[in-house]
């Protein structure tokens, strides 16, 4: 799917202004503030809070002898404590603006296992390519789908595709299942032969292997353990399992889909010399929507990442500085007279997406 990632080129011919006055007002605030971009108490008393979500419950099923329905609650909130970890903890540990100590964010980014995911995998897919080719077809593997849903109108089009406004959140769930059995071998053998990376190219033996071994501790914890240790029937092991990724797969989907597979999102092609048409920061602002910003709620739960455009320009600065720095981005971007997408609601949010996926699900009249 990935073509040559080095083919892309932004434009320098875009005013450099808005960057470097949006990059010093952002820098005058931690001054003044005399704060870091990294993460603070909030992050740390906010990491404890999903652990708990996440934990106690598994705790609970596997030592007691519970009713059914009560056990299906539970792994919807072990569901919910897992996506929140993903968006809370993992997402700023790899990122590295977690806290200013590297091995705390290498700590914090390899909770990622517990989402049955892989930490070399995550950062060349989000890291690399969707934070630098954002919804560029053929580069950002955040538009691609398979074949089942169609997220662009560059993407080839499909008979099935107009019903995909009906049977996409249905699939929206599948997303940590999917990561736990197959999404990350397939990955991972495409980045390696691609020599793709964040940082330096790791030895392939030694990622394969770690690779192969999370996934045997992975479904040890999850599966093995409360079977053969706690004697957890077998059957409610795996509706446990299956329930709680359920709904940390939704929730993350959801999320991340609100940000880039709207109308109001860009999804430019380069030229035919590999040319964007506008330089990254202005790219980053025309390809990215933020929602529900005036809800404490949504932006606490998420990780900030109802803030999409802030978290794009300035990934390395924690989320729970986002709803600061979003007065500094909305007022420069008006200064510049350059577009500052967003919804007001969540629900509004959600309504745009999917009337979006019902556009693409249309055929083509050139199809």
């Amino acid at each position: 799917m990935i073509n040559n990632v080095n083919a892309i080129k932004f434009s320098r011919s875009d005013s450099k202004e808005f960057f470097k006055t949006l990059n010093k007002r952002v820098n005058n605030y931690f001054k003044e503030k005399k704060i870091t971009k990294n993460g603070n108490w909030k992050l740390w008393i906010k990491t404890i809070v999903m652990f708990s979500l996440l934990i106690t419950p598994y705790v609970l099923i596997s030592v007691l002898t519970i009713p059914s329905w009560l056990q299906i609650l539970l792994s919807i909130v072990m569901g919910i404590g897992l996506a929140g970890i993903g968006m809370n903890v993992m997402h700023d540990g790899n990122h590295g603006s977690f806290s200013n100590k590297k091995w705390i964010n290498r700590l914090m980014g390899g909770s990622i296992y517990l989402l049955a995911g892989n930490r070399y995998n995550w950062q060349v897919q989000h890291n690399v390519l969707h934070h630098t080719y954002t919804n560029i077809h053929g580069h950002d593997e955040d538009l691609e789908a398979g074949r089942i849903i169609r997220f662009s109108r560059h993407s080839e089009w499909r008979w099935f595709h107009k019903f995909q406004h009906y049977y996409s959140v249905l699939l929206y769930g599948l997303l940590t299942i999917n990561w736990a059995i197959t999404t990350d071998f397939l990955q991972m053998k495409r980045y390696m032969k691609k020599k793709l990376s964040h940082g330096k190219f790791p030895n392939p033996f030694v990622n394969w292997t770690k690779l192969i071994v999370s996934k045997i501790l992975y479904f040890l914890f999850w599966i093995f353990i409360p079977i053969l240790i706690f004697n957890v029937i077998w059957w409610k092991v795996l509706l446990s399992f299956l329930v709680m990724h359920y709904t940390a797969g939704l929730i993350l989907s959801l999320v991340f889909q609100l940000a880039h597979i709207m109308d109001e999102a860009d999804m430019p092609l380069p030229d035919s010399n590999g040319n964007i048409k506008n330089s990254w920061a202005i790219h980053q602002l025309k390809t990215t929507v933020n929602f529900a910003a005036k809800s404490k709620l949504v932006n606490w739960f998420t990780g900030g990442l109802n803030y999409q455009v802030e978290h794009h320009i300035f990934p390395n600065i924690s989320h729970v500085h986002y709803d600061k720095i979003a007065k500094i981005v909305k007022k420069t971007s008006s200064d510049f007279n350059l577009p500052y997408n967003e919804f007001n609601t969540f629900f509004d949010a959600i309504k745009a997406h999917f009337k979006f996926l019902k556009t693409m699900g249309v055929k083509p009249q050139n199809a």
